[in-house]
This record gives C-alpha cells, sequence and structure tokens, in this order.
C-alpha cells in the first residue's frame, strides 16, 4: 500500500508542476503562480499537521527554525519557476528531484555515524551517474545562451532543493535522537514534533512569493494565475497527504523504495507531459541514467536482499 500512495504522490506532484507551466503559456508568471500555490497549500499544511493530529502545541523557538526552512523552500520554488520560465519543465524537474542523492553526502560530513548517516559505494555510484546524467540531458541540443540561463537557474534550484532535504534531516534528528546535539543545536522531541513546523514552512515561503510578486509586478493575479494556484495546491495538498501516508503504512521492505520511487515518478510524469504537450525533446538515454543512479543512491539494497 506504501507504494501505491508514493506513487499517487509523485503523479499529484507532477500534475502540480503542470499546472505552474500551464499558468506560465497563458501569460502568468511564476512569482504569481507560486504565490498562490504555496498561500492556498498552508491550509492544506494545517489540515495535515495540527487538525488531522489533533495536536496544536505551539513552541516559538521552533516556529523560528521552521521560517528558515521556509526561506530554503522559497529559493528551491523561486528558481524552479524561473528553470520553467527559460528551459525545459520536464528536464528541470529531473534535475530538481535527482538532488535527493546528494544530501547523504553532506550529512554524513556534518552529522556523521552517531546520527546513523553512512556513505556507502551504492551511494558513491548513484552520484557519480545522477551526475552523468544531468550534463547529458542538460547540454544536449538548444541555444547555448539560452541553455546558460536555464542551467544557471535550474543549478540553483538543485544546490537549494539539496540545502532544503539536509534542513528537513536535521529537524528529523531532534525527533529521532533525544539529547543529542546537531550542530550545536538541540530540541527535545516534542517540541521538534510541533505540528505547526510544515505550515509555518509553507507561510514564510508564501509570504516571500508574495512580497516578490507585489514588489516587482505591481499588479493583482490574473484568471489563470489564480485558476492554476488553486488546481496546483490542490495537487500539491493530495501529494503531501499521501506522501505523508505512504511513510505511515509502508512495511519495512516498501520503506527503502518510497522517496525513490517519489522521485521517479515525478520524473516520468514531467517528462511525458513536456513531450506529449509541448514536444520536448526528451533526451531518454540521459533521463534513464540519471533515474539508475537516483535509485543506486537511495535505496537501502541491504534491506532489500538481507
Amino acid at each position: 500500500m506504501g507504494i501505491q500512495l508514493m506513487l499517487l504522490a509523485g503523479l499529484c506532484i507532477a500534475l502540480s508542476n503542470l499546472c505552474l507551466r500551464r499558468s506560465i503559456d497563458a501569460g502568468g508568471t511564476s512569482k504569481a503562480y507560486l504565490m498562490m500555490q504555496l498561500g492556498l497549500s498552508v491550509f492544506v499544511m494545517i489540515f495535515l499537521g495540527p487538525i488531522r493530529t489533533g495536536n496544536y502545541a505551539w513552541d516559538p523557538s521552533m516556529a523560528i527554525f521552521a521560517l528558515a526552512g521556509g526561506v530554503l523552500l522559497a529559493c528551491v520554488m523561486g528558481f524552479l519557476g524561473k528553470a520553467f520560465e527559460n528551459g525545459p519543465p520536464g528536464l528541470s524537474v529531473a534535475m530538481l528531484n535527482c538532488s535527493s542523492v546528494m544530501p547523504i553526502l553532506m550529512l554524513v560530513i556534518l552529522f556523521g555515524a552517531q546520527f546513523g548517516f553512512y556513505y556507502t559505494l551504492w551511494n558513491a555510484i548513484g552520484s557519480i551517474l545522477v551526475i552523468i546524467g544531468i550534463c547529458w540531458a542538460g547540454w544536449g541540443g538548444g541555444e547555448m545562451a539560452s541553455r546558460r540561463k536555464w542551467l544557471t537557474f535550474v543549478s540553483l534550484a538543485f544546490l537549494a532543493h539539496v540545502a532544503y532535504l539536509i534542513f528537513l534531516n536535521w529537524r528529523a534528528l531532534f525527533i529521532n535522537f533525544p539529547g543529542k546535539q546537531g550542530l550545536g543545536f538541540s530540541f527535545a522531541p516534542e517540541v521538534a514534533s510541533m505540528q505547526w513546523f510544515m505550515p509555518v514552512v509553507f507561510l514564510t515561503a508564501a509570504i516571500i512569493q508574495a512580497f516578490l510578486f507585489f514588489s516587482q509586478e505591481k499588479r493583482m493575479p490574473n484568471r489563470s494565475e489564480f485558476s492554476y494556484g488553486m488546481i496546483g495546491s490542490v495537487a500539491h495538498g493530495i501529494g503531501a497527504f499521501a506522501m505523508l501516508r505512504a511513510t505511515e503504512v509502508a512495511t519495512s521492505l516498501e520503506q527503502a523504495m518510497l522517496f525513490p520511487m517519489f522521485s521517479v515518478t515525478i520524473i516520468l510524469g514531467c517528462n511525458l507531459w513536456g513531450k506529449w504537450l509541448y514536444k520536448e525533446q526528451v533526451n531518454w538515454k540521459a533521463n534513464a541514467v540519471c533515474i539508475g543512479g537516483l535509485l543506486l543512491g537511495t535505496v537501502d539494497w541491504s534491506t532489500i536482499f538481507g
């Protein structure tokens, strides 16, 4: 059941990314769409967090910690939106999701084995394959000037996403390793588990996007930006809920495959709509190398094969 839910989550996020592209095609901007999507997603996060669990406890220190996560999320979404405006969306999403193979190296360096982080040969091989696939796909065809602009934004999105994933793992350490300090910080598990954490993250990102939109464009969102933002926020919310449920109901065997399956589904889903709707020239061989590296680098093969 966990795998099926994660497949649903990946398809929903792929749909949310399609809404971003359609909003841009209809004359909108990524700033307006992201402001609408992130703002409406706050209500989804409140439903999935405090309302669903019935835990309304609030801690100011964890809220401040969540603000940092919101800044990182705003960077990820903002750079991804600019990449959508300047290059192929399917490949942009592929590169963004391939970043999930990279944080383990920094987690090993920052936290080490005492927090359960190890860098294996599989991680190294997977990371190398992902880099090869990205370079292969990113430099194939297109005008070099536009490729450079697109590559700049998608690289920034990639790096910001790595930092965001590290940040979320850092918060998880406070929950799973009570009493230990990570980078000199420590939160009690009940504080780190504050259900308002993700709503604050999304609210912060939405406020940043709103400031960028109104300060730079000085207008109200148009109908397409509002409509696609509504659809995108619902798709994003369903995807987030499915991903959350997948982690709760997955068997021990499924756990090793959950997030690689999530990333691969998004990559394939976005490449499919990119090719079918926009006639994108998808480098399937390069994407296969990225997906292979993603699977090798993130799946705990010792869990699967005993």
